[in-house]
């Protein structure tokens, strides 16, 4: 009974695990959710197989017992106190996440605005953190803090260096002031840092063991005493393996080794640099200075040093040309070139004391402080000119006399004024070169890219950048041609975004292919700082002048006398006016009147007239075509007259002539009143060519070419500037006899055909940008032109009229040759002659095609009645295709017709 009674209920609960939720009436035990039995069906069931069995009802209450323990556990809320934490600390989390990706996007903002800085302004930030940091240092270890972090910060500092952390904030404030006074040497700043480093460390090592060895745990007080924890770190290990004896000896090696990385001194220059150093204590490293060879008898009061004369006393003369020699200079040539072997030569000084033999033992004195050449011979004392940059102890000035501060000279002329030369710091400095951008690093990334998308194996392997371009330098590799590079040149210009590129093939001198493309921002590139640069203080000829910098940066200054004419050329804004202006500028700073005379032509009236009154012209700036021509005629005369005096003297060269006739060697023939006198420097500027071969194209022409064919040895040079440069201006008998060229920029490659014979004018940048051809030279170079403002000119133009007036030649308005002959019979004219006056007069315009067409006359008689008003001084002379100027007014007729009729 009780068997099947436990086994009904079991198969009833069977059933009830199997059944579909309906035994709930039956008494099958139902499954509520997922399949979990209820209380309820389980009592039911039990119950109802036990119904007629009385003994049967503890085992289903067992069996019931069990069935209601997992029926407990219902779904029950969760705790509120638990699930509020884990909130709080997702919420903590999130807040700490939005916080950190807030300040992260902030200083990555400033990193990449750091990064965009310039490296100059990223230069200075540094410095000026050196310089907080030794602020703050100084007054957390020169004197007694007092806040709770520069207490705890003079424990840190003082715990780790010791007795060294009062000269931290001199460090720090020497490395600032290196940084930011001395930017070209920031190179070296990694090698002082850790030189300091190792010379730091090997002395706090040797204070520490000096000091008793102190250790932390037991004396932190003598530790910081001694060589700070530092000190301690690097002697105690040392010194516990070793023994002090050793650990010495080994740290001073190291501080030793620092102090070598600091001065940059090898081991095995440390000798000469202790005598060098001996030699600055002791002032015995001042170069030696020559022999007093110039003490007088009567007070033996000092000169200027001579160079040894040959003994029979004998003028030499001079050679005025070197073998591939240029008219470019540089630093380079400049030094070279004062070390010479030829007799004399224009742009050094003479060397008739080198080959000798004599003053070997200076030489090395000479090298370090070349004396400056003087422009003239040195036997001679009638010019002395001394350069403002001469320095006190040049070998030049002997002892007791300094030099002078300012430019020196003899009197000039009769009148015993004393001319002084321009100050070099009226020209101000020009901008600081950047030797590096960040457009220079976008422009290398997009030409590696470019290479890149073609598949050329090429790379850019540096650049230079000047003043207005940055040159890149693109090396190919093996078996790679030159026309995959010469023919993407648009699309470097697409990818650089610029139109204006040249590219070079090759680079003068180099193995790489040139890739030109003009700079962002410009820098200014200044006369003064072209004249004060070594190329041109070297140099002590007056005809120097100042062109400006090159793509690389350099100086690029030239010499009149040795082009020995140039053709200067561009487009309307080029920059051509400024370039004659620096022209002007330098010869003014650098030659006095008698050794440079100029007869400017400006046609425009307005671009030369600053320049009026000037001592250095000979006569007033010419403005007139006509006069114009008339004064390149006088030109070609004083050329034949400077010939003339060549000739029968036996001279080459006028330098020659001038030192003969300064030393006194050169004297009229007998009977003669004539006294030779030296024969300056003659520089013809003429501003605008295209006007005068308008008027006057034959006459202009002739002149032109004959003294560009011949005046070189007679001191003569022409300086011809046009913005017009066609075939009719600029012919080919000018282009033939001008060597130099400078081309700015062009609007057409016909242009630039005509001035250079090449093209490359025409992707010119505008703006001072230009090609400079010198004489000699197969390829331009590619420069930015010197810029000279026009307070600048006032400033040294005041300087010269205040230093001597203008003195003109008259002979010069007056060499415009016989007057034209003219017939002064009117004979049967008369009344023809009188109807012309009065049309012309009335009209205001003298046109001989006017003549022929009021009057019904023919081109020679119309001419006629024209010459006739001209030899009357009713019209003026010829002047091409123009009209004539009438220069009688109408008021005057009567008397004008009164005079003709009663000379008729």
């Amino acid at each position: 009974m009780a068997t099947r009674a436990s086994g009904g209920a079991k198969t009833t609960s069977s059933s009830s695990r199997t059944g579909s939720g309906g035994g709930a009436g039956k008494g099958g035990g139902a499954r509520s959710g997922g399949g979990a039995r209820s209380g309820s069906g389980a009592k039911s069931g039990g119950a109802r197989s036990g119904a007629g069995k009385a003994p049967a009802p503890r085992k289903p209450r067992a069996s019931s017992a069990k069935g209601r323990a997992p029926a407990r556990r219902q779904p029950s809320q969760p705790d509120p106190v638990p699930q509020l934490v884990l909130g709080l600390f997702k919420l903590l989390f999130k807040l700490y996440h939005l916080a950190a990706v807030a300040v992260g996007s902030i200083f990555r903002a400033y990193g990449n605005g750091a990064r965009d800085l310039d490296e100059e302004h990223r230069r200075d930030g540094l410095g000026l953190a050196l310089l907080g940091a030794a602020i703050v240092l100084a007054s957390v270890t020169w004197w007694t803090p007092e806040g709770v972090v520069t207490v705890a910060l003079e424990r840190v500092v003082r715990g780790a260096l010791g007795v060294l952390a009062m000269t931290l904030p001199v460090v720090l404030t020497v490395l600032a002031w290196r940084t930011l006074r001395h930017p070209e040497h920031n190179e070296d700043t990694g090698r002082i840092v850790i030189g300091l480093t190792a010379l730091g460390v090997g002395v706090l090592g040797i204070i520490h063991i000096a000091s008793g060895s102190p250790t932390p745990a037991h004396d932190m007080a003598g530790v910081r005493g001694a060589g700070g924890v530092i000190g301690w770190l690097v002697a105690a290990p040392v010194k516990a393996a070793l023994s002090g004896w050793v650990a010495v000896p080994l740290l001073i090696l190291l501080s030793g080794f620092g102090l070598l990385v600091v001065t940059a001194t090898p081991i095995a220059r440390v000798p000469d640099r202790l005598a060098e150093l001996w030699s600055l204590a002791t002032l015995q490293g001042r170069p030696p200075r020559p022999e007093d060879e110039t003490d007088d008898a009567d007070g033996g009061k000092p000169k200027r040093r001579r160079k040894k004369k040959s003994e029979d006393d004998e003028l030499e003369v001079g050679e005025h040309s070197r073998p591939y020699d240029t008219p470019v200079l540089d630093e380079e040539t400049a030094k070279k070139g004062k070390k010479g072997d030829l007799a004399d030569d224009i742009f050094g000084p003479d060397p008739l004391g080198v080959d000798s033999g004599a003053d070997t033992g200076a030489n090395s004195a000479a090298d370090d402080f070349p004396p400056p050449p003087p422009p003239v011979e040195d036997d001679i004392p009638d010019t002395l000119i001394v350069s403002p940059g001469t320095p006190p102890d040049a070998p030049d000035v002997p002892d007791p006399s300094p030099a002078p501060s300012r430019t020196e000279q003899l009197p000039l002329s009769s009148s015993g004024e004393i001319y002084e030369l321009p100050d070099p710091a009226t020209l101000r400095p020009g901008s600081v070169a950047k030797p590096r951008t960040k457009a220079n690093d976008a422009v290398v990334a997009s030409l590696t890219e470019v290479l890149e998308q073609f598949n050329i194996d090429a790379q850019v392997t540096g650049f230079t950048r000047g003043p207005t371009i940055t040159r890149y330098e693109i090396e190919l590799g093996p078996a790679v041609k030159v026309e995959k590079i010469t023919a993407l040149t648009k699309n470097i210009a697409y990818a650089v975004k610029s139109s204006e590129v040249r590219i070079i093939s090759p680079i003068p001198g180099k193995s790489a292919i040139g890739v030109e493309i003009p700079n962002v921002d410009k820098d200014i590139v200044s006369l003064g700082d072209v004249l004060r640069s070594p190329a041109a203080t070297n140099e002590h000829h007056p005809m120097i002048v100042g062109l400006g910098k090159d793509v690389e940066g350099r100086t690029v200054v030239a010499n009149l006398a040795k082009m020995p004419h140039i053709l200067i050329a561009g487009a309307t804004g080029a920059g051509k006016s400024t370039c004659i202006n620096g022209l002007i500028t330098s010869v003014m700073m650098r030659a006095t009147p008698d050794e440079v005379r100029m007869i400017l032509v400006d046609p425009k009236r307005v671009e030369l007239t600053m320049y009026q009154g000037i001592p250095h012209l000979i006569t007033p700036i010419i403005t007139n075509p006509k006069k114009a021509a008339e004064a390149l005629e006088w030109v070609v005369g004083e050329m034949d007259r400077r010939y003339d005096d060549l000739a029968a003297s036996g001279f080459r060269h006028v330098d020659d002539f001038n030192k003969a006739v300064r030393a006194g060697k050169l004297t009229a023939p007998p009977g003669s009143e004539r006294v030779y006198t030296p024969y300056p420097y003659m520089l013809v500027i003429v501003d605008e060519l295209a006007d005068l071969m308008m008027v006057a194209p034959r006459d202009v022409e002739d002149s032109v070419v004959r003294i560009t064919q011949l005046a070189r040895a007679a001191g003569i040079h022409l300086v011809l500037a046009t913005q017009r440069p066609s075939v009719d201006v600029v012919t080919g008998l000018i282009k033939a006899n001008v060597p130099s060229r400078l081309a700015f920029a062009t609007s057409s490659l016909a242009d630039s055909r005509v001035i250079l014979d090449q093209p490359g004018a025409e992707k010119l940048v505008g703006q001072g940008d230009a090609l400079f051809l010198p004489m000699g030279a197969s390829k331009p170079m590619r420069l930015q032109n010197a810029y000279v403002s026009e307070k600048e000119i006032h400033a040294v133009v005041a300087h010269c009229k205040s230093q001597m007036e203008a003195s003109y030649r008259e002979d010069v308005a007056a060499a415009a040759g016989p007057k034209k002959e003219i017939d002064e019979e009117i004979g049967d004219d008369l009344d023809l002659l009188v109807q012309a006056i009065e049309l012309v007069v009335t009209t205001q315009f003298g046109s001989t095609s006017m003549l022929q067409r009021k009057l019904r006359v023919g081109f020679a008689k119309a001419g006629r009645l024209m010459d006739l008003m001209e030899s009357r001084d009713i019209v003026g002379p010829s002047e091409g295709s123009k009209a004539r100027d009438v220069l009688v007014k109408p008021d005057e007729l009567a008397g004008v017709l009164a005079d003709v009729r009663g000379g008729a």
